[in-house]
This record gives C-alpha cells, structure tokens and sequence, in this order.
C-alpha cells in the first residue's frame, strides 16, 4: 500500500456574524464583536446582582410580610434563575472570543501611542557627559573647595585665641576695680556710721555738762 501524505490542517474558518444586517468577514471584527458581546453580558450580568442583593435587603425587613413577601420572593427566583442563564451565556461567549482569537488577523495589539521626548539616544549620551565631564569637575572643585577650608580653619585658631586672652584680660581688669569700689564703698559706710553714732554721743555729754547746776536740780 503506497504511503499517503497526510493533508495539512485546514485553517480555522471565521464565523459567520451578522449586525445590522451586515455580515462581518473580517477576522478582526469578528473577534471584536464577540469580545463586544461578552463585555455586554458581563454588564447584564452585574445588573442582575446588583438588583439581587436589593431584593435580598427588602426582603431582611421585619415589616415585609404577606404579599409583598410572596412578590419578593418571587422577583428573587426569577433573578436566579436569569444569573444561572446569564453565567451560561457568558461561557459561550468565552468560548467564542478564544475562537475568534485562533483566527490569523483577529486578535491584533493595538499601536502604541507616538513617543514624545527626546529619543534613547539622548539619554545614553547624557549619562555619558555627565559621567565623563562633570563628575570629574566636581571631583575637583570639591577638593580645591576642601583645601581651602583646612586652610582657614588652621589659621583662625590663632586669631581668636589672641581674641580671647585679650577679652579674658580686660574682664579681669574691671573685675578687680569693681572690687576696688566695692571695698572704698563699704569702708566709708563704716566710716560715715561710726561718725553719726559718736556725734551723737558727743552731743549729749556736752549739753550736760554746759548746763548749770541749778538747772540740773531743777
């Protein structure tokens, strides 16, 4: 029996979608528009619990009772059963966007956006100048700026230090005559006390002993 070459895989054919009753043939559109629709019954299915958990709430109200109960509960039921539909359709639809997308030409990246700005180039040479011109630069204006710091600092010790012997001379110059006036201060208080107390001593003795002896008796 001759061998038979096995024929090549037959290529995916694109579906055939209707909208508006215009036939999509592109494998481009055919994939956006199932990704379309399953973005669409993803929206529907949001909705559907969203209205879900408000009945639910409605429901958890003590004063609910009675018909609107049974309605409720009702409404909720159907909404169920709507999800369990929805969550369905929603596979489907996956299930057609991954076959869409197996087609050649349909799932295709979007462009990127222009670039603005300065290209790589430019950077690549930035790093470079700065790398090779001003770090060197600063490198040694640092150092020159460091020298001339030690420099000063070796010769303003001696300034102030001459400052300061000169200051420390000078207070104690006008500490010592301070002291000087405290001492004249406090000798003529002495003085002027031992004064005042023997004048008035003085006086009495004197009127006593100028007084007549008549006057005395008297």
């Amino acid at each position: 029996m001759p061998y038979q070459t096995p024929a090549p895989n037959a290529p995916v054919a694109a579906p055939t979608i209707t909208v508006n009753g215009e036939v999509l043939t592109t494998p481009q559109a055919t994939f956006l528009a199932f990704k379309a629709q399953r973005r669409e019954l993803s929206r529907q299915m949001d909705a559907l619990q969203s209205s879900r958990s408000e009945i639910s709430s409605q429901l958890q109200e003590p004063n609910v009772t009675g018909a609107d109960r049974k309605g409720l509960e009702s409404q909720i039921t159907s909404v169920d059963s709507r999800i369990v539909d929805m969550q369905k359709q929603i596979s489907d639809a996956d299930a057609q966007v991954a076959k869409a997308a197996a087609i050649p030409g349909a799932a295709i990246d979007p462009p990127l956006p222009p670039r603005s700005g300065p290209p790589d180039e430019a950077w690549v040479l930035g790093g470079m100048f700065i790398v090779i011109v001003l770090l060197p630069i600063s490198i040694a204006f640092a150092r020159r700026i460091w020298k001339r710091g030690g420099q000063v600092v070796a010769a303003f010790p001696k300034e102030i230090a001459d400052r300061m012997t000169r200051v420390e001379q000078v207070v104690e110059a006008t500490a010592i005559e301070v002291e000087r006036i405290g001492e004249g201060q406090r000798f003529m208080t002495r003085v002027l006390t031992e004064n005042t107390a023997h004048g008035l001593g003085l006086g009495a003795g004197a009127q006593a002993a100028i007084s007549p002896p008549g006057e005395l008796r008297r």
